[in-house]
């Protein structure tokens, strides 16, 4: 179990590190800003949507290890995907974090042909996380963000 751990972190650190898709996005059809008071993070939220397909997602900011490579992992998981699907993956993520498992059938979406839709892959190497409830809102900034862009807010998301 302590290899798998290391493991996770060396992903988490390496996202961190090498945040993937850290850039503008020209032209995005979604922005969205979001701030974590309790750790200072600040980020922004680009998404290229047509019809009910994320085309492409990027960020821009700055924050701790845990904020960043949320927001780098979310970035790689969504691409591509329909918005029922980023809806299910945002559900899913969030449960493990705040409840230490992945959503199931009795708690949250149920199971059908598209599980794959919810199945969080790469994102859980942020399971750990919650074992540190005051870090849960550095892990999730990113993932509300994505959801104040795609409900259009203008005002800024924080997770107080």
């Amino acid at each position: 179990m302590s290899e798998l751990r290391d493991l996770y972190q060396e992903v988490i650190f390496e996202h961190a590190r090498h945040p993937r898709n850290f850039h503008a996005l020209g032209n995005p059809s979604h922005v969205a800003r979001g701030h974590n008071h309790l750790c200072g993070d600040q980020l922004t939220v680009y998404l290229h949507v047509a019809g009910d397909v994320i085309e492409d997602v990027s960020f821009e900011g700055a924050g701790c290890a845990i904020s960043t490579a949320s927001a780098s992992l979310m970035t790689e998981a969504l691409k591509g995907k329909r918005l029922d699907q980023a809806g299910k993956l945002f559900d899913s993520f969030h449960h493990m974090l705040t409840h230490g498992g992945a959503a199931t059938e009795s708690n949250s979406a149920a199971e059908t042909d598209t599980d794959q839709d919810a199945a969080l892959g790469k994102l859980e190497v942020m399971a750990g996380v919650h074992e540190f409830p005051a870090r849960v809102k550095c892990a999730t900034l990113a993932w509300h963000t994505l959801q104040a862009a795609l409900k259009n807010r203008v005002e800024p998301v924080s997770t107080e």
